[in-house]
């Protein structure tokens, strides 16, 4: 008898399972792209709303997100001329991860639900 649909397994070994957790690894990287899920900001708006990134390791991250195609680069015309960055959609599949991690992270900061006495635990 089948209990519902079947689970997919992941591959935790092929190069796309590896490339995003490198990118989601990188210190910064998540907060970035979960702050462009709102929708375009400029760069000093992603400054104020990161407290503790400063603006070398966020230029960085911009640049590095930027070419791995997760977010678009705009600049604005002036006076001044005003830099604006957003998601590409490959970023805002990141939405999504980043629910995903968060119900995991519920999960984890969860108290441990007591057993049921006469049950063992093996």
């Amino acid at each position: 008898m089948s209990k519902g649909p079947a689970k997919q397994s992941v591959d935790c070994q092929c190069e796309a399972f590896r490339l995003a957790l490198e990118v989601l690894g990188r210190p910064w990287t998540a907060l970035i792209l979960s702050l462009l899920q709102e929708g375009p900001r400029r760069f000093g708006e992603i400054a104020e709303s990161a407290a503790g990134l400063g603006d070398k390791v966020l230029s960085g991250r911009l640049k590095d997100l930027e070419a791995r195609g997760l977010l678009q680069r705009s600049v604005l015309p002036g006076p001044p001329v005003r830099v604006s960055y957003e998601l590409t959609s490959k970023g805002r599949a990141f939405g999504e991860v980043a629910r995903a991690v968060e119900r995991w992270g519920h999960e984890l900061v969860a108290p441990n639900v007591p057993r049921r006495s006469g049950v063992r635990a093996r």
